[in-house]
């Protein structure tokens, strides 16, 4: 009977030093999602201050390996160069709530710009309907005009799990990754930056249809808070139910 006893209150210590665990750590993780909210609001903060700022120079290709792309992400920037339309690749995309007049499924349009210092940046000229892809990547030269454009400065995109291989015959990608775009033009192109620049928007109605960057950051930080604060109290109130309980029976 002893033995029995011993073994019940162990149990029950036991269940509930693991319900106050719980509890603890669905209020960590709660306080966890506040702190991601206030980093989150932080970096809308000061993307919107960003967007709104006077273009600065695009980085020199020489401290390209050491940028801090997460801090220059929405950065405008200016460069001067040459493009070569014929390198030219489309990365397929569905374009929905669109600045411009088109949208649904098509392309961007990324072609290599040769920096008049060296080094070059793919260049996301704009989007494209479906039917401009053939023509995108066959039209054009390899006139090498000097330029001085502006646009803002992106991270490259990853590749997925489920990402296909580039589609090397037609010049269809399907990432905006620096990387996998540079296996797909002339070698000589080398060094090429480990960023892309969104081109700014041209002329109302013209193509490529550029000035379509998608600023959004989800931010569901708040609500997920207060879901883990929620469990948190329901650990709690659970517990406090059961040991009032307990209790009860052992007087009957």
């Amino acid at each position: 009977m002893t033995q029995i006893r011993r073994l019940g209150r162990g149990m029950t210590i036991t269940f509930i030093v693991l319900m106050l665990a719980l509890a603890a750590t669905c209020a960590w993780l709660g306080t966890w999602q506040m702190h991601r909210l206030a980093e989150k609001e932080a970096l809308i903060a000061a993307v919107a201050a960003r967007l709104d700022a006077t273009p600065i120079p695009v980085p020199p290709s020489a401290d390209w390996s050491a940028l801090d792309l997460e801090a220059l992400n929405f950065q405008p920037v200016s460069m001067t160069g040459s493009f070569r339309y014929n390198q030219t690749v489309t990365v397929f995309t569905s374009l929905a709530n669109a600045n411009g007049p088109a949208s649904g499924p098509g392309y961007w349009v990324v072609t290599p710009f040769v920096l008049a210092e060296g080094g070059t940046v793919f260049v996301n000229r704009g989007f494209i309907p479906e039917e401009f892809q053939e023509a995108a990547v066959t039209d054009g030269d390899n006139a090498e005009t000097q330029v001085t454009i502006s646009g803002l400065l992106r991270p490259g995109e990853k590749a997925g799990f489920m990402t296909p291989g580039p589609n090397t015959s037609d010049r269809i990608e399907w990432v905006r990754d620096p990387e996998r775009l540079a296996a797909m033009v002339d070698p000589a192109l080398t060094p090429v930056a480990p960023f892309y620049v969104d081109l700014s928007a041209g002329a109302p109605g013209e193509l490529p249809q550029a000035g379509e960057t998608v600023v959004e950051f989800p931010n569901n930080h708040l609500g997920y808070a207060y879901t883990w604060y929620g469990f948190a109290i329901v650990a709690v109130v659970m517990l406090g139910y059961w040991v009032w309980r307990e209790r009860a029976n052992r007087k009957d």
